[in-house]
């Protein structure tokens, strides 16, 4: 069965634009596993302008599922994962100020340097992730920098889907099929949705985990949070 890791991003936004704990980071994790969710998934970016490097802490007792920590490996990321420890770290090609993940990682071109940072991660017995595109050959790179898992970019398929192109999955199966193949697990995420999904799962094979955030936040807002997350985990099934 496919894993629902929600990604709480968007709640650490809504606290930081009034200042104080409101809402309470801490217990809106707390309820998603209690709803159901098998993991939680946090992004922190250098600037803090959502998840703050110590909600990153805080989160370590309270995330009793997965704990997915999600970034640009720089150095002070780094030195955060290694002493948190979380179930899996997915690293990002994220510059210092962009607004969301936009693109993967070309595994070619940054080959040695992704094998020593996956190295120091699974060294320290976390499971390594890379965010990447559906071209097959990153796909085949990726597997030769001894990560664990890739996670697949899904804008593109989510735009698609939405103007009526149901066609626009093939390369994410065909990604999927070839990561197996190689010893990769598949994660995915990025633009998923209520919309989307039940299709997304139905043509993507071995699909471990999908990784959801501003949508999921987004339809809570007028469906809830304890509903929204089980409309997902149904769809997954």
């Amino acid at each position: 069965m496919t894993k629902l890791s929600v990604n709480i991003n968007k709640i650490a936004t809504l606290r930081n634009s009034r200042g104080g704990n409101v809402p309470n980071l801490l217990k809106v994790a707390t309820d998603i596993q209690d709803f159901g969710a098998e993991g939680i998934t946090i992004h922190p970016r250098p600037d803090e302008r959502h998840i703050r490097y110590q909600d990153a802490y805080d989160l370590k007792s309270i995330v009793t599922t997965e704990y997915n920590i999600e970034g640009n490996p720089i150095d002070k990321f780094k030195q955060m994962v290694l002493e948190i420890k979380p179930t899996q770290v997915t690293l990002v090609p994220d510059s210092v100020d962009q607004l969301t993940s936009n693109a993967g990682w070309d595994t070619i071109t940054h080959q040695s340097y992704l094998q020593e940072v996956i190295a120091e991660f699974k060294n320290a017995g976390i499971r390594t992730s890379i965010f990447i595109d559906t071209d097959l050959k990153l796909i085949e790179a990726a597997a030769r920098t001894g990560a664990d898992r890739v996670e697949l970019y899904t804008e593109e398929f989510a735009t698609q889907y939405e103007k009526g192109n149901k066609e626009a999955v093939k390369p994410y199966t065909e990604a999927a099929i070839l990561a197996n193949e190689v010893g990769l697990g598949v994660n995915a995420g990025h633009d998923l949705s209520l919309d989307n999904i039940q299709f997304f799962k139905q043509n993507i094979p071995h699909l471990a985990e999908v990784s959801i955030g501003h949508a999921l936040i987004s339809e809570s807002l007028y469906l809830g949070l304890e509903n929204v997350v089980n409309m997902y985990l149904h769809r997954l099934q």
